[in-house]
């Protein structure tokens, strides 16, 4: 399993996320901005920048390689790879958190 380490910043809109993937001995790192109303339409606001990030990154891990995430994206991006990811993110939110 990966270790997903998160460090948000909030930046003009929303926020921006510093994520960095470990698996053994290898790593990547990827810079994501989240919008504040792209946020809102995932969380409803009930969930923090942070965990949004590292569910979004556990919904990415469990379809592709580390190596295959973007360095650099905004996180609607995701949607336009993975169509499922609006309406999956809030069940696994949910499942993890609570």
């Amino acid at each position: 399993m990966a270790d997903i380490s998160v460090n948000i910043q909030e930046s003009g809109e929303g926020w921006t996320g510093k994520v960095t993937v470990s698996e053994g001995s290898s790593s990547s790192s990827h810079s994501v901005t989240i919008k504040e109303d792209y946020y809102n339409k995932l969380t409803s606001g009930d969930y923090t920048p942070e965990q949004l990030l590292e569910t979004s990154f556990e919904f990415l891990l469990a379809r592709e390689p580390k190596e295959s995430i973007l360095g650099r994206f905004g996180l609607p991006t995701i949607s336009k790879y993975f169509p499922e990811y609006e309406k999956k993110i809030g069940q696994l939110l949910q499942k993890k958190y609570g």
